[in-house]
């Protein structure tokens, strides 16, 4: 059976079929972005390098579709792009690889500025050069994914939008925001045709166990503290995973050129809202000798910890006709119940060298 004749009729009418090279494939979004890509009926090439936070399991559900190929390369290393553009000729740029752990930049920004920035001006010279080489076809399209903490700290009130001014506040968000900005001029300056998404706080199935979820559940499990910086009353907006791999499709098959859409879950909570949330899960679905949230710690606050995000989906939702299908409540049972049936998943990434000690504990 051919390729065309397993594509789902589910796809929405008027969708173009396309070669997606998705970089950072192998991690948390990037992996959601590749299974729903191919269950969407579009060819997949997954570029990642494999480091610490990725792993190919999270797209082994994929990994026999038709028209899916894995390639294993690093951004950092333009040579291996400029082979698998070639070998590969997309229709389409993904780009999701970066380094992400807020802590992790925190103490070796180095890897963030190495990857984030010099591994995106990669990937974007490597586009541009296949892109021109190809006549500059149209249809192509440089999709962009990034993060709101380039926009900073919101106050109590107000929302991150489209123009909001950047302000990061983290080494991590400043490799961000100047990737956002190379992508943006790389579009003005060589007419690259780029679209472009800042989303919120992603969780869900398949989340490194750093992250705050996931250190929370795995935290709870083991009877170990259930650590929550400062005073807990940081605000995020939560926003699941796989909503987000379909926002991402939209923008790419929909978006407007030279344009970029905020992507929010619409679900706001505090961190130690959400972890008392988590904990009256488990309570129920894995009840344990006392309540969960009896294990939770207060510990000192990170340096440069944003007191609030929260983006305003208007520009996604009235243009693209977008927005997230899962509430908070929703995607935290689901997610929950995921990794009490998977643990052998999580374990093997709790094993690796330097994980289990960046479970949330260390300032």
């Amino acid at each position: 059976m051919g390729y065309l004749a397993l594509r789902p009729k589910q796809l929405k009418v008027g969708a173009k079929y396309m070669k997606i090279l998705v970089t950072g494939g192998a991690g948390f979004i990037g992996s959601a972005v590749v299974r729903h890509a191919v269950r969407a009926g579009h060819e997949v090439v997954n570029l990642d390098a494999l480091t610490y936070a990725a792993c190919l399991d999270n797209v082994a559900s994929v990994s026999n579709a038709p028209g899916y190929v894995f390639e294993q390369a690093d951004i950092r290393n333009r040579e291996a792009l400029d082979t698998i553009f070639a070998k590969h000729q997309p229709d389409a740029i993904m780009h999701l690889a970066a380094e992400s752990h807020v802590d992790r930049s925190i103490d070796g920004p180095g890897a963030f500025i190495e990857t984030n920035i010099t591994g995106t001006y990669n990937v974007l010279e490597a586009a541009r050069s296949y892109w021109t080489a190809q006549g500059k076809p149209d249809g192509f399209r440089f999709h962009h994914i990034s993060t709101d903490e380039v926009f900073g700290s919101l106050g109590k009130d107000g929302m991150f939008t489209e123009d909001t001014p950047y302000a990061p506040n983290s080494p991590y968000s400043a490799s961000k925001a100047a990737s956002d900005h190379l992508v943006r001029a790389w579009g003005e300056t060589y007419g690259l045709p780029i679209v472009m998404t800042n989303c919120s706080n992603n969780y869900g199935p398949f989340h490194f166990p750093e992250k705050l979820v996931p250190v929370v559940i795995l935290n709870a499990l083991a009877g170990k503290d259930i650590p929550i910086y400062g005073k807990g009353d940081n605000v995020r907006d939560w926003l699941y995973v796989e909503d987000h791999a379909d926002a991402l499709l939209t923008v790419l098959e929909k978006g407007e050129l030279n344009r970029s859409y905020n992507i929010g879950g619409e679900n706001e909570a505090t961190n130690l809202d959400l972890v008392h949330m988590i904990c009256a899960i488990l309570d129920t679905k894995r009840p344990g000798a006392a309540p969960y949230a009896e294990q939770i710690k207060f510990v000192t606050d990170r340096p440069g910890h944003d007191a609030r995000y929260a983006i305003d989906p208007a520009r996604i939702v009235a243009e693209l006709g977008w927005r997230p299908s899962v509430t908070l409540e929703q995607g935290l049972e689901k997610t929950v119940q995921w990794y009490l049936d998977n643990e052998d998943w999580w374990r093997a990434l709790q094993d690796r060298d330097g994980v289990g000690e960046r479970l949330g504990a260390k300032a």
